[in-house]
């Protein structure tokens, strides 16, 4: 008995190493296929960026020009589209800023394949148009998947990145993986790695790290360890009582404010 359980445990281990990649990607990213009418976006105070949306990378906030203090970057969660963080926008502009919903290839309307160097080139792309387009200060505000985004943008940025607002963010993904599937040899299946500590280990700016109480699907000591790698002019927030999607909920604009205060583009 014990030589066939041995037997179908290293089958099994087989398959998840052939089957890695795709099992990978099917676990990891949601994709939606939404894309809002012009007429929607503009109900939300937004403009598809920098074109229609037959060639758009995201959504950009609507307002008078030189008004802005700056252009925070916003890199969504890995379910639903860009579309669905207005809560970005209605938050951000009243305080000011100016905010770019970037959406990722495969992702909303946009083609291709989700993937991290996939996702990491596009936003690069995305900063270096946002540059020339707006100027700086540009600040970079991840959200779960996004923080992983992010900060391997910040590795090897484009453009100057002003200050980083992470948001119920990972340490790596390999140790999120491990605890979510403790029996599995994750490390073999894993092509995507997000190491969000070895990404912004030589990040020496602002950089504001948001964990939720009761986060259910990244625990917030994640969180804890990547704020504790850091090495640069840091700050910790964490929202009690929050879980990982309800949180925008039990924040108002004292909380934003004071994190953007701490980033500096005040």
């Amino acid at each position: 008995m014990r030589k066939i359980f041995a037997n179908r445990y290293i089958v099994i281990l087989s398959l998840i190493a052939l089957s890695g990649c795709d099992l990978q990607r099917n676990m990891l990213y949601y994709p939606s296929s939404y894309l809002p009418s012009q007429a929607d976006v503009a109900a939300d105070n937004m403009r598809f960026w920098p074109s229609g949306p037959n060639d758009y990378r995201g959504f950009v906030s609507v307002m008078p020009a030189g008004t802005a203090k700056g252009t925070i970057v916003v890199f969504h969660g890995n379910a639903g589209t860009a579309a669905d963080r207005v809560h970005y926008v209605q938050a951000l502009t009243g305080l000011g800023y100016r905010v770019l919903l970037a959406e990722y290839p495969g992702y909303g309307g946009r083609k291709g394949k989700p993937g991290e160097e996939v996702f990491v080139s596009d936003a690069k792309e995305t900063l270096r148009l946002a540059f020339e387009q707006f100027g700086a200060p540009i600040v970079l505000l991840g959200e779960s998947l996004g923080c992983g985004v992010a900060a391997a943008v910040v590795k090897d940025p484009p453009v100057r990145i002003d200050g980083i607002m992470l948001i119920t963010p990972w340490d790596t993904l390999l140790s999120v993986a491990r605890d979510k599937f403790p029996w599995l040899p994750v490390r073999l299946f894993l092509r995507d790695t997000y190491d969000t500590i070895g990404n912004l280990k030589d990040y020496r700016g602002r950089i504001a790290i948001v964990g939720a109480d009761r986060d259910e699907v990244i625990p917030l000591g994640h969180a804890r360890t990547l704020f504790e790698s850091l090495a640069g002019n840091k700050k910790m927030y964490t929202i009690k009582g929050a879980g990982h999607n309800d949180w925008p909920g039990r924040v108002d604009r004292a909380w934003w404010k004071e994190i953007t205060d701490f980033i500096g583009l005040s």
